[in-house]
């Protein structure tokens, strides 16, 4: 069951790839349409304003379209064949879905509660999803509907019909098999559903009281997750989805950035809800107090050789907002230091939000400053000032306890390993031999050596034991998922760093191989070893 839940996890994120960008067009676009900011330049109707408006309105697109975004995209880390038409698949039988639940609503609204000539939007519960009125079910009911049809994808696409019906064999069975089936899963959801609605409004009072220390506990969460590959789940019905503001934070915030950028007043008091995004943080000023610890702690010996790994990855950290590679450094060989992580990255989001500081923190400096920093800083710029002092500070602490903490109980961090212990995670020639398509011996042959995708994929494919132990594959934003057969032919996490990898988290069958960014390429080439 762990392994199916992680797999989801890591299939759901294949869209939210797509908001840094997104979110940076946003960002611009609503900078640049400021009048406050910009002046009579960005007064409507001038043709300032109207370039930058086509740019905002088309960066839109992802957060305006989530549910059916979310819907189109969960194939392609679920699917166990042809990815490509159960996306097909899933689209058809998603807007077939809303429209039988749009019909039903507008004959029936009485009987399910649902007052249907209500405008979308607010505490009706309608949105409009593809020019459809329906109910708004947000990223949860899309994520449900997809992942009936492709169980119904895995499980029939292949089924032999008769010949003289092999006009409706494939894709055209799969989508016979489930416009039946969404009739009763939508009146299931006519019927369940605004109840789900009503809980959903409860939570998010809950949520509005918790305050400080919801955030805290919130924060915790999201890191002390991450060794699971569960975060995801944590996070996005509150970034995505209705949890704690309708249409997620990510929506909400910067349906929002034209008002707050023209305000004064907090940007607590404007975005209250908003509160929640803010892993950001951690990434940031936790990340670079994290290396100072290990560099100050290495050995003489190896502080040069680990400078030059610990500069990349801190980096990432802090403009992208991948922490995998440098918090998996320490993961498993001093769990302890993980767990005072994940507390320090929860009392410095919760020292940020009580100085006021909230908004879209979620992703690395490059992200957040074009959501916050960039729009924002002309109105707020004090509550920055106080926010990167703060976090300034909680640096000092990460390294202050890191290093206390790696000297008392002398934890065998990146830089102290014994002599007789050399760890090839450290190795930067072998680091250097995987990045430019330099096989490590033993590596599967048959592999285009200049590619250094299909170079990692082939020693990753060779660690996990093989292509006849591979059960399926998926990925998130930095992690290869695979399911194995044996976990016992599954090599040890140095030898995956060996390769180039950040190494490799294994829980029962199911293994998560901590590649970075370039893990979409890497994955390519694997499922094409296989």
């Amino acid at each position: 069951m762990m392994q199916k839940i992680q797999k989801f996890g890591g299939a759901m994120f294949t869209p939210v790839m797509l908001f840094a960008f997104a979110g940076v067009v946003i960002g611009f676009g609503t900078l640049f349409t400021t009048e406050v900011i910009f002046g009579p330049l960005a007064a409507p109707g001038t043709m300032w304003y109207g370039v930058w408006n086509v740019i905002l309105q088309g960066g839109w697109t992802v957060f305006n379209q989530l549910p059916l975004l979310f819907a189109v995209s969960l194939p392609i880390g679920l699917a166990n064949k042809q990815n490509a038409r159960c996306c097909m698949e899933a689209l058809v039988g998603y807007l077939t879905f809303q429209y039988f639940v749009s019909t039903m609503l507008s004959q029936w609204g009485g009987f399910f509660g649902v007052d249907f000539a209500a405008e979308v939007g607010g505490t009706s519960g309608l949105a409009m999803i593809a020019s459809i009125k329906t109910l708004d079910m947000g990223m949860i009911g899309a994520l449900a509907v997809s992942g009936i049809i492709i169980a119904i994808h895995n499980k029939f696409y292949e089924v032999e019909l008769p010949e003289w019906l092999g006009v409706f064999a494939g894709s055209t069975f799969v989508y016979i098999i489930t416009f039946f089936v969404m009739i009763p899963v939508a009146f299931a959801a006519c019927l369940l559903w605004p109840h789900v609605q009503d809980g959903i409004r409860a939570f998010q009072g809950f949520v509005a009281t918790t305050g400080t220390l919801g955030v805290g506990v919130f924060a915790f969460l999201e890191r002390a997750l991450i060794p699971f590959g569960l975060h995801h789940l944590m996070y996005s019905p509150f970034y995505y989805d209705n949890a704690v503001v309708d249409g997620g934070i990510y929506t909400a915030f910067a349906t929002a950035l034209p008002q707050i950028a023209a305000s004064t007043d907090s940007l607590k008091e404007l975005a209250p809800y908003a509160a929640f995004t803010c892993s950001s943080w951690s990434k940031i000023f936790g990340c670079p107090g994290i290396a100072l610890a290990f560099y100050a702690t290495a050995k003489p010996e190896k502080k040069k050789e680990l400078l030059s790994l610990l500069i990349p990855i801190t980096l990432t950290a802090i403009f992208c907002g991948v922490t995998e590679p440098i918090e998996f450094t320490f993961l498993f060989i001093a769990p302890p230091l993980f767990i005072v992580h994940c507390v320090l990255a929860a009392l410095l989001a919760m020292a940020i939000n009580m100085v006021g500081c909230v908004g879209v923190f979620a992703g690395g400096l490059i992200e957040i400053s074009s959501l916050n920093f960039i729009p924002l800083m002309a109105n707020h710029w004090q509550q920055y000032a106080m926010t990167l002092v703060v976090g300034l500070v909680f640096t000092a602490i990460w390294f202050v306890v890191f290093r206390f903490l790696i000297v008392k109980f002398d934890f065998k961090t990146p830089g102290r390993e014994d002599d007789a212990e050399q760890v090839k995670f450290h190795s930067k020639a072998e680091y250097r031999a995987a990045k430019n398509g330099e096989l490590a011996s033993g590596a599967t042959a048959d592999v285009d050596e200049a590619d250094p995708y299909a170079v990692m994929a082939a020693g990753v494919l060779e660690l996990l034991g093989g292509a006849d132990n591979i059960v399926d594959v998926t990925n998130c934003v930095t992690r290869l998922r695979v399911n194995v057969k044996d976990e016992t032919l599954v090599a040890d996490d140095p030898d995956f760093k060996s390769i180039g990898t950040s190494g490799i988290a294994k829980n029962g069958k199911g293994m998560q191989v901590i590649i970075g960014l370039k893990v979409p390429k890497v994955r390519d080439r694997f499922e094409a070893l296989l």
